[in-house]
């Protein structure tokens, strides 16, 4: 039986393997044989490859008129005129990125327009007496700051609700005027309400608080020309020290009206009870999403449990019971700002303004990208820092900011730049608070043109005179990138703006393609639509894209 079976298996091996030779013998002379088809593509490279001709170049369609995009491969570039569609898919050049192959492509964002979007609207009728500011308000403004002469778009949407006693969330771009946006109104309410304290502990009436202390050097600078001239006394209370030094800086001077603090100082005075805030009549959280950060959240939540905001513009009339009104600012405002605002105020008691350009790529700043090698990044910069140099000792041009994502990689890559006999200055967080004083001041007054630093300068510093920033090492999140990018093409900037990027890593590369997917759609940047419900939107006039001008409530 067993035999049998091996038999009839033997055989039927046989057969299979003796068939294809007797199908085959079996076809008559006119019957086809099996055809192999070989891919067109595959069959042109291989008749190139035996005759050692290259692959003929495609024939680019180059359109006329100014680009939007401009890449290192022409057929990516996409005309300013065009507007893809809601559903049309975008020809990104970054979206091979993340593979080698890709290293030295390139792309830029090309300048739509000269001038801030926040001058956009501006007109010879405008005015700041339009405003509602009083007469000695408008003769320390031409006295501090002269150059300036009309309001921008910004202030004038913010000044006027303020000088009626609302709370007010300003989000605006970078480099809008929103800091003589709430000083101008907070020294005319100083004004209109005497101080009745007569405590000998410093009670400010107005208070700034700002993230930083270079930022609070900033804001101090802008306030105290404007109250020396109105007769307010304005003083800045940093952080970085000790009790003993926050205990000297309140001390040495006389208590001042208007107080520039950072959220460390200002704690360390409530604490030891150095200060008292019963008399705060005007409270601005200046830059106030980076202030409601993990870092910053618990200092900020003492401070307001210290201050009597007022619920609404009746509050503020009582001088012998002062009330405190609310102005909170910002560039960003990430999602989940919104549930952290509601911490600080009611949503239904501010009054919210919001710019239509916030959190969009800015128009008139050229931006271009690099891909590159970790190793290739210090000849890339030294190299742009070298034409710099050359630029500026032919004519006029403007200042450099490097940034870094680490205070480390400042102070390396300082080294370097020492090597190659580049003069520069260096700002980063880890720096003692003796040799941070007065560095991006001096940076600003021009002795040296090179400021290498961490993001600690890219919120809120104004950096008129700055006209390239480069993106050594590229941001973390979209919102780092518009603070960086802001510091240039600012409103008062006598120089075109410029930035560049270093491209390096895969999670650089997601969010450039996040950038030009934004900015070929001309739409804001994903992931940073805010929370907090708008009431007046504030609307730039662009051609071929834009239509509209401000719209009220």
């Amino acid at each position: 039986m067993a035999l049998a079976r091996q038999l009839r298996l033997l055989s039927l091996a046989t057969r299979l393997l003796l068939a294809p030779q007797r199908d085959l013998t079996s076809r008559g002379p006119d019957e086809p044989l099996p055809v192999v088809r070989i891919p067109r593509g595959l069959q042109r490279r291989q008749e190139q490859r035996q005759s050692g001709q290259r692959s003929p170049l495609r024939p680019v369609l180059v359109r006329p008129g100014p680009l939007l995009i401009s890449a290192r491969r022409p057929e990516l570039n996409q005309p300013a005129r065009q507007t893809l569609g809601r559903w049309e898919a975008a020809p990104l050049v970054s979206r091979g990125w993340k593979h080698r192959r890709a290293r030295q492509d390139y792309f830029s964002i090309e300048r739509a327009q000269h001038e801030a979007p926040a001058l956009r609207n501006l007109s010879s009728k405008g005015s700041f007496a339009d405003l509602g500011l009083e007469p000695r308000v408008l003769s320390a403004l031409q006295e501090a700051a002269p150059e300036v002469v009309r309001p921008t778009t910004v202030q004038s949407s913010t000044i006027p609700p303020l000088l009626r006693g609302r709370h007010i969330l300003c989000a605006a771009e970078t480099g809008s005027g929103k800091t003589l946006g709430y000083m101008l109104p907070l020294l005319q309410r100083l004004l209109g309400q005497p101080s009745l304290y007569t405590s000998r502990i410093p009670a400010p009436r107005g208070l700034v608080l700002v993230p930083s202390r270079e930022l609070a050097e900033q804001v101090r600078a802008v306030a105290q020309p404007l109250g020396s001239s109105l007769g307010l006394r304005v003083q800045e209370l940093g952080g970085g020290h000790g009790m003993s030094r926050v205990r000297l800086q309140l001390s040495k001077h006389p208590p001042a009206e208007v107080l520039v603090a950072t959220p460390g100082a200002l704690w360390k005075a409530l604490k030891g009870q150095l200060i008292s805030l019963a008399q705060l009549s005007f409270l601005v959280l200046d830059e106030v999403d980076t202030l409601l950060d993990e870092s910053f959240l618990e200092l900020v939540d003492y401070i307001l449990e210290k201050s009597h905001i007022a619920e609404g513009p009746a509050d503020l009339k009582d001088p012998f019971n002062p009330k405190a009104q609310l102005v909170l600012v910002g560039a960003t405002f990430p999602e989940g700002v919104g549930q952290l605002l509601s911490k600080v105020a009611s949503l239904d008691s501010l009054t919210t303004i919001t710019s239509s350009k916030l959190h969009c790529i800015m128009p008139h700043v050229k931006q271009t990208f690099m891909r590159l090698k970790g190793a290739e990044k210090v000849t890339e910069l030294v190299q742009i820092l070298k034409q710099h140099d050359r630029a500026h000792r032919t004519g006029s041009t403007g200042t450099v900011l490097v940034f870094c994502n680490s205070s480390s990689t400042v102070n390396w890559l300082g080294y370097i730049l020492d090597d190659h006999k580049i003069q520069h200055l260096r700002l980063q967080g880890q720096m003692p608070a003796s040799m941070r004083a007065g560095i991006f001041q001096s940076f600003q007054k021009g002795s040296r043109d090179i400021l290498l630093c961490t993001d600690i300068a890219s919120r809120g510093l104004d950096s008129t005179q700055v006209e390239l920033v480069i993106n050594y090492d590229f941001p973390l999140t979209l919102q780092d990138y518009i603070h960086r990018a802001g510091r240039v093409g600012r409103v008062g900037s006598e120089v075109p703006g410029t930035v560049i990027s270093f491209v390096t890593h895969p999670w650089d590369v997601s969010l450039v393609q996040k950038i030009e997917l934004a900015a070929r759609r001309r739409r804001s940047l994903p992931g940073l639509g805010s929370s907090v419900p708008s009431r007046v939107i504030i609307r730039y006039w662009y051609p071929h894209h834009t239509r509209g001008m401000l719209s009220d409530k």
